[in-house]
């Protein structure tokens, strides 16, 4: 597999010169700055294109390019969003860059109540709690309908969880929850967050996933004739959030999608750490299915706890084979040179390491420092290596 690095951009505290000091072959970013659903100049692609190359690194993988809310709720300015993601699209393509990551989670992006648990190796890690979560809701956020939402011990948790909190604690989780992590498409106020969410009104799963499906059939036709292979990222956690719909959390999501629109350039990011938060969803299974689709591969692991809460563990630990997940992986590569489809090698990334060592002290990317990185890349390149010995 192709070894990449998500990299945030000259404002990232860690320089190109590091990741490649990591043994990453491959550059996964985006162009941050322009997250208003604006068209990406190609310009200022190839001149991000040549940072990374003169650094030694290959830009492989587009993350991501912002569906603005407009596609999502269908609301005024739909067709003209849709219209500035393809321009962008073809100047991606222009620069000779293949595969877009993206995703349709609508408000909020990635989202965790805890961006420093202490790990049982002493790192920091980052962690969902659904208790924090529905008491920010509710009683934070006061979000209407919230307690229709919540069944009454999952109210009354929420209830005690928030009468603990202090106010610099109700600050940070606050912060925490809508403030933007990275990669998100913005940075949401608590009066913001809100009307955004009212946008959403009388809007089911269906809709949403009828407007998702609306948006690849436009989207599809136009990379199968670049080139490019576009590769949906799962909901994160994949689950409802603020009473709003999740449409590409399990199985039956990718199902509806691929029955839509079944072009091999509609594909999708398998992300281990986002669909391994859901008890019910078997992570190997899923691979085995949609591999043919799969463009690009977050690799990270996840611990769930019984309660519904999870964090991120170890690469190689946690509730994920990621053993099995690898092996699949590369036996999908295989199987792919078998039909010389020129996509044979699929980038890889490790996802959302631990805080180690002197990063601890250090302004750093919440999931996103170097060290816990490294050692996610290295364990994963072990396992490659070590497969790939044992299976020729």
């Amino acid at each position: 597999m192709k070894e990449g690095w998500r990299w945030y951009g000259p404002d990232d505290p860690v320089p190109l010169a590091h990741i490649r000091q990591a043994g990453a072959t491959d550059i996964v970013t985006a162009l941050h700055d322009i997250y208003d659903g604006q068209v990406w100049p190609a310009d200022r692609i190839r001149a991000r294109q040549d940072d990374v190359s003169a650094a030694g690194l290959t830009w492989s993988v587009v993350e991501s390019i912002p569906v603005p809310q407009p596609i999502k709720t269908d609301s005024a300015d739909r067709d003209a969003a849709v219209g500035r993601f393809i321009d962008t699209m073809r100047n991606v393509a222009a620069c000779g860059i293949e595969v877009i990551c993206y995703n349709f989670m609508p408000v909020v992006d990635w989202t965790r109540t805890d961006l420093r648990y202490p790990a049982p190796n002493g790192g920091l890690a980052l962690r969902f709690d659904p208790v924090a979560f529905a008491a920010y809701d509710t009683f934070v956020l006061r979000r209407p309908g919230a307690d229709a939402d919540y069944s009454d011990a999952e109210r009354a948790a929420a209830e005690a969880h928030h009468a603990a909190m202090s106010p610099e604690d109700v600050d940070t989780l606050e912060r925490t929850i809508i403030a933007g992590l990275p990669g998100a498409e913005g940075h949401h106020t608590r009066d913001g967050i809100a009307k955004l969410i009212a946008e959403y009104d009388g809007m089911g799963p269906e809709d949403l996933r009828s407007n998702l499906i609306a948006f690849q059939s436009e989207i599809v036709p136009v990379a199968e004739e670049l080139g490019l292979r576009m590769a949906i990222h799962p909901d994160d956690p994949p689950w409802s959030l603020f009473g709003l719909p999740r449409v590409v959390s399990q199985m039956s999501d990718y199902d509806a999608l691929f029955a839509a629109n079944p072009s091999l350039a509609n594909g999708v990011t398998f992300c281990t750490g986002s669909l391994g938060a859901r008890a019910d969803n078997d992570l190997a299974a899923m691979l085995r299915t949609m591999a043919p689709r799969v463009h690009f591969a977050h690799l990270r692991n996840v611990k769930r706890d019984p309660d519904g809460s999870f964090f991120e563990a170890d690469h190689l630990e946690g509730s994920t084979d990621m053993v099995e997940i690898v092996e699949l992986l590369l036996a999908e590569q295989k199987r792919r040179k078998g039909e010389n489809r020129p996509d044979n090698t699929i980038p890889m990334r490790p996802d959302h390491g631990h805080l180690l060592l002197d990063d601890l002290e250090k302004t750093t990317l919440p999931g996103y420092s170097a060290i816990g990185r490294l050692k996610g890349l290295a364990e994963l390149r072990g396992v490659m290596r070590a497969l790939e010995r044992a299976h020729g």
